[in-house]
């Protein structure tokens, strides 16, 4: 009904194929390392999206009720198990809202009994269900110290709320105010700066020689800020951290085809149903699941770098989440595809509400093997 094809993914034990006579990638089986999987019925029309390419991915917090707790965290997982379709061999990496007045237990204990991967730093205010997220991070050091201590990374929206500042400059200032001192009072303490969106970002992480790591989106790879806001406000491509100008685009795709260990895959998948995106509110957020790992694959070998992409889309993420790489394999074809218009999300009193992909009715040049 949704307009997606069903398909199962071949994934060979072949050795790696990067063969351009035949137009055909094989590649290690990707995982994503940012993703919105959300809950109710958008989660159960789009998790498989996700659950069929990537064999695992961290889960955002930011939920209407956000994981706070263990058990908010425990729950929210078998919510998710229960949905995988068959076949699928997909696990769920769960992950913390930080607040101002969690405990260092709730860390401690949920990490050591595996239940939470890691813990999700959202500057109050900064994105989508964001409103419960830290005020003052220096405040919450106690938390930091603890995560540090047991080896939990701390995963990071990157940018300051402060009114004062140029919603493009938020990314930029919130390096300059808030990470490095952070980094200096917890050297030991492994982060990731999620989805960047600068090249200020960029070099940052470029040049920073401690436990730091950037993840880049799809969407920030193809577009800047001129797709949202030329010839009229596109919600599609309202994202939050938002696009920048051009030359930013640019040294994110310089980033992540540069083979450089410290970039990798995270998809920022946010869905939204259309209403949400066309509202008085234009809520944040690109849904790329579906079409990510190809989109991915546009960008690499549009920089003629796709004896890189293995290495961002799945080896460099396990590598700094100190987790084995997949054993499976997935492959690509050169083949056009046509990006289907719409996602259906049907409601439990069986409405259907829709959700617009990213690059939707676009061609792509390269499709998953079927």
């Amino acid at each position: 009904m949704n307009g997606f094809r069903s398909w199962d993914l071949i994934l060979s034990t072949a050795e790696i194929i990067l063969n351009h006579s035949t137009d055909r990638i094989t590649i290690r089986q990707p995982d994503d390392w940012h993703v919105h999987l959300r809950d109710g019925a958008i989660l159960e029309a789009v998790l498989p999206s996700t659950s069929r390419v990537f064999h695992r991915a961290v889960v955002m917090p930011n939920l209407n009720s956000p994981i706070t707790s263990l058990d908010k965290a425990v729950a929210y997982r078998k919510q998710i198990e229960n949905l995988i379709p068959k076949g699928h061999d997909f696990k769920p990496l769960m992950t913390l809202y930080l607040t101002d007045d969690i405990s260092p237990d709730i860390i401690n204990d949920g990490f050591n009994q595996g239940e939470i991967f890691a813990a999700k730093l959202y500057p109050a205010n900064s994105t989508t269900n964001s409103s419960s997220g830290v005020t003052d991070i220096k405040a919450i050091d106690p938390l930091f110290a603890m995560m540090e201590s047991i080896g939990m990374p701390l995963l990071i929206h990157g940018e300051v709320t402060d009114p004062d500042v140029d919603i493009f400059d938020r990314e930029a200032i919130f390096i300059e105010r808030e990470l490095i001192p952070l980094l200096s009072r917890h050297q030991g303490l492994r982060v990731v700066l999620e989805h960047i969106t600068t090249k200020d970002a960029v070099q940052f992480v470029e040049d920073f020689s401690g436990n730091l790591a950037a993840t880049i989106t799809p969407h920030h790879l193809h577009i800047n800020r001129n797709a949202m806001l030329a010839n009229g406000f596109r919600s599609d491509f309202y994202c939050l951290p938002v696009a920048k100008r051009e030359l930013h685009r640019l040294a994110l795709r310089r980033a992540a085809t540069s083979g450089k260990e410290c970039f990798f895959l995270g998809t920022d998948s946010a869905p939204h149903v259309r209403g949400a995106k066309e509202s008085a509110c234009g809520c944040a957020g690109i849904f790329n699941a579906p079409v990510a790992l190809q989109s991915y694959a546009e960008v690499f070998d549009e920089e003629d770098a796709l004896d890189r992409l293995e290495g961002f889309t799945s080896l460099f993420g396990p590598k700094f989440y100190r987790l084995p790489i997949n054993k499976n394999f997935i492959s690509l074809v050169k083949q056009t595809y046509i990006v289907p218009e719409s996602l259906d999300v049907i409601n439990h009193d069986n409405s259907i509400e829709r959700i617009v992909p990213f690059h939707a009715s676009k061609k792509l040049k390269w499709t998953l093997s079927v």
